[in-house]
């Protein structure tokens, strides 16, 4: 038992839940990261994050610990979604919600189902990908893009922008705002016959620069994700030259999951001051290792400058989970440094307040109406 107390937390990048039940196959293609369930003959219960289901969820499902995978479905299965996804909400004491809403909108909760599942308060973080290629899907031609997506920014009501940059062009993105020309150009290179998907390194860049010019906190993917994205490319560094060009700009950049290039973040954390960064979707997946994650960021990290995510999609377990093993990792590594006469309990608690809301209240410019809890 660990004596830090974060109190109710703010996740700043998420996605909405599925309200329909799964059967096995669906629910370990949800614990998944890649296209689908694990291969004929494993299964994912037979990884960190399985184990962390079986020791954390199944008794927030009246189970006892470690209960077998076929009885922990057949029991949520019997709760039915509806009241599986409430218990989870509950348990996990996430009091406000920043959401994702690019990644299949149509199979998932919006932000304000969400929040209201939980009894909480939901905004949006609109992806930018998704809306240059709406803008595009219109028939917009060329050059009408930038004033087109720029209007539907101001228009999102959002609180962040995100960008998906990682996945399609990699993360060295350009030290300057691409100028109308170079963009048009670019534009004519976006494949009409795929859904109009934006992968260009002018297009992408263009984007991201344009979320901070016009003063919208900036989160980008970082490191870990699904097989669609070449980690190679993902190491936050290569932010490097965009980052010292957008320092002055007093625009907040997030930097989203960062595993297994956690370091590198903190490090750039550390030395721009505009810069922020989680651990999230790498947290649960690494279940009671995660203290790990926590440890080696706070190695250099600010402390002002950690935030939650869970970064969960469709399995309301992976909200609980991600908030309980960030408390777990944060009580762990902060009791320890009290024990040992590094920091006081005072000092603990503020950082443990800082990490689980008050950061994040702070990056995005949110104020008490905005934060639950």
């Amino acid at each position: 038992m660990t004596s830090l107390d974060v109190g109710s937390l703010v996740d700043h990048h998420c996605h909405g839940l599925v309200t329909d039940d799964v059967d096995r196959r669906g629910f370990e293609a949800l614990m998944n990261e890649a296209d689908g369930p694990a291969p004929l003959g494993t299964t994912l219960f037979d990884s960190m994050l399985g184990l962390a289901i079986r020791r954390w969820c199944a008794p927030v499902l009246d189970l006892e610990p470690h209960a077998p995978p076929d009885a922990y479905l057949d029991r949520r299965r019997e709760l039915g979604a509806t009241e599986v996804n409430r218990r989870f909400l509950a348990a996990a004491g996430i009091s406000t919600f920043l959401v994702d809403t690019g990644l299949t909108p149509e199979l998932i909760t919006t932000p304000t189902q969400l929040a209201a599942a939980a009894g909480g308060v939901g905004h949006e973080v609109v992806r930018l990908e998704a809306v240059g290629q709406e803008v595009l899907a219109a028939g917009t031609p060329a050059s009408g893009f930038a004033s087109a997506v720029q209007e539907r920014l101001r228009a999102s009501g959002a609180v962040a922008a995100k960008s998906i940059a990682a996945y399609r062009v990699g993360l060295r993105l350009p030290a300057r705002a691409p100028g109308d020309d170079e963009l048009v150009a670019a534009l004519s290179d976006v494949p009409a016959a795929e859904g109009h998907r934006i992968a260009h390194p002018v297009v992408n860049g263009w984007l991201a620069w344009t979320a901070i010019e016009l003063g919208m906190p900036l989160q980008l993917h970082v490191g870990y994700g699904d097989n669609d994205v070449d980690l190679a490319e993902c190491d936050p560094l290569r932010l490097t030259e965009f980052l010292r060009a957008t320092q002055d700009r007093g625009v907040p950049v997030l930097l989203l999951h960062n595993y297994p290039f956690h370091r590198n973040a903190a490090y750039l954390a550390q030395v721009f001051e505009h810069v922020f960064m989680d651990v999230g979707l790498a947290t649960h997946n690494t279940g009671a290792l995660s203290v790990s994650l926590v440890r080696e960021s706070l190695e250099l990290v600010p402390f002002g400058k950690l935030l939650f995510s869970s970064d969960a999609y469709g399995l309301a377990e992976l909200y609980h989970l991600g908030a309980l093993l960030l408390r777990r990792g944060l009580a762990g590594v902060l009791d320890g440094l009290v024990d040992d006469g590094e920091m006081t309990s005072e000092d603990a608690a503020r950082v443990g307040r800082l990490v689980a809301r008050e950061n994040a209240a702070r990056a995005y410019g949110l104020g008490g109406a905005d934060v639950a809890g």
